[in-house]
C-alpha cells in the first residue's frame, strides 16, 4: 500500500501539530516509511495499533483507519520509540530524566491574571492543537528543542524567582508537563499553568494554579472547550475569556451566568473571572488573524454591564512591543 495519501489528508490537526514539534519517523512491517527531514526518532507500528508515541506524547494512531492489517506483527510492539526503550520498570524511574518538547525559558514581568505586575519564570512548550485566530505565538507550535525536567527545573531555580508559569502553545499537551508541574511545585514554587481548556487539567498538581482560557466564537475554537474541566477548578485557579468583538462579550456573559463562574468566585471556590480585547493580529503561516477589540470598548461595556469581572491588558504588550519575543 502507497501510504502517501494519509501524510497529506491528517484527520487529526492535534496531531499533526505535535508530528511536526517532534522528529518522527514511521515504518510499516511492509517496508513503507516516511521520515521528517530532521527525523531522528523513528516509531514503529504494526498492524492497527490504537495509539502511536511521539516523543514523550502519545496519541491516537493518525493512519490506523489507512493501514490494512499487516502480519506477522505484534501488537505489543506498535508505539515503541526504537532506540529510546522505556526503562524497565518505568514507576520508579527518576521523573528529572523525564523530557519534553521546550520553546523557551525567559525571566520576565508576568502580564495577565491577577498575578500581573510580579516578576515571574516562563516556560514555554512546543506545540499546541489548537490555532486561535489572535495567536501571538505562532512560532511555539513547532520550534524548539528537547529538554530533560532536571534541566528546566534548574533552569528555573538559578533566576531564583518563585514564580513560574508554564504556557505553550498548549502545555497540557505533552503528558510530562504534568510531571515538571510536581517537580516545580516540590521545590516552593508558586506555579501557574496558562491552558487552553481543551486539555484535562484534572492530573495537575493540586499545589498549582491553573488559568483556564475559555475560548470564544471568535477565537475559532470555541467548539473545543472540555467543559467537563469547569467542575475541577479550584479556589486559586482562575478563568479568562479573550474576546474579539461584542458577540464575544456578549457570549462570555451568558457562558458565566451558565456555568455559574461569579456565584463561585463568591463561595471562594474560584479566584477570579478575567476578561481581556484581543489584540490586532496579522494573518498567519497556520492562524487567520484577528482585528483586535478596543480595550476601552471592553472597559465601557463592563462598567454599563455592572458585571462582577475583572478586566485585564496583556501588560508585557504594553512595555514592549506587542511582537517582542522573550518577555
Amino acid at each position: 500500500m502507497d501510504p502517501s495519501p494519509g501524510w497529506r489528508n491528517w484527520q487529526t490537526r492535534q496531531l499533526e501539530v505535535l508530528v511536526g514539534a517532534i522528529p518522527w519517523r514511521f515504518e510499516s512491517s511492509s517496508g513503507h516509511s516516511r521520515e521528517a527531514p530532521n527525523g531522528a526518532s523513528r516509531v514503529a507500528f504494526q498492524s492497527s495499533p490504537e495509539t502511536v508515541q511521539f516523543g514523550s506524547l502519545m496519541q491516537p494512531n493518525p493512519l490506523q483507519h489507512l493501514m490494512p492489517t499487516c502480519s506477522g506483527a505484534k501488537a505489543a510492539a506498535a508505539g515503541t520509540v526504537l532506540g529510546t526503550p522505556a526503562p524497565a520498570d518505568s514507576a520508579h524511574a527518576d521523573p528529572r530524566t523525564g523530557t519534553v518538547r521546550l520553546n523557551e525559558i525567559f525571566h520576565s514581568i508576568q502580564g495577565e491574571s491577577t498575578w500581573a505586575g510580579a516578576p515571574c519564570v516562563f516556560v514555554r512548550l512546543t506545540g499546541c492543537p489548537l490555532r486561535c485566530t489572535y495567536c501571538d505565538t505562532e512560532y511555539a507550535f513547532r520550534e524548539g528543542r528537547t529538554a530533560t525536567l532536571g534541566e528546566i527545573v534548574d533552569a528555573v531555580l538559578a533566576t531564583g524567582c518563585p514564580l513560574v508559569e508554564l504556557t505553550g502553545g498548549e502545555p497540557l499537551a505533552q503528558k510530562r508537563a504534568f510531571d515538571l508541574i510536581r517537580l516545580l511545585c516540590d521545590r516552593g514554587l508558586t506555579v501557574l499553568i496558562e491552558t487552553s481548556g481543551a486539555m484535562d487539567i484534572s492530573p495537575c498538581d493540586e499545589r498549582s494554579i491553573r488559568i483556564l482560557d475559555i475560548k470564544t466564537p471568535g477565537s475559532g475554537e470555541s467548539a473545543r472547550n472540555l467543559w467537563s474541566n469547569i467542575a475541577n477548578l479550584r479556589a486559586r485557579d482562575e478563568v479568562k475569556f479573550v474576546l474579539t468583538d461584542r458577540a464575544d462579550y456578549e457570549w462570555a456573559v451568558a457562558t458565566i451566568a451558565e456555568r455559574g463562574l461569579t456565584e463561585r468566585v463568591q463561595r471562594g471556590e474560584l479566584g477570579a473571572i478575567l476578561m481581556s480585547a484581543a489584540w490586532a493580529q496579522p494573518k498567519g503561516l497556520e492562524i487567520a488573524g484577528c482585528p483586535g477589540l478596543s480595550p476601552r470598548s471592553l472597559a465601557e461595556w463592563i462598567i454599563a454591564d455592572r458585571l462582577a469581572v475583572r478586566m485585564q491588558t496583556q501588560m508585557h504588550k504594553i512595555i514592549w512591543e506587542p511582537q517582542t519575543r522573550g518577555v
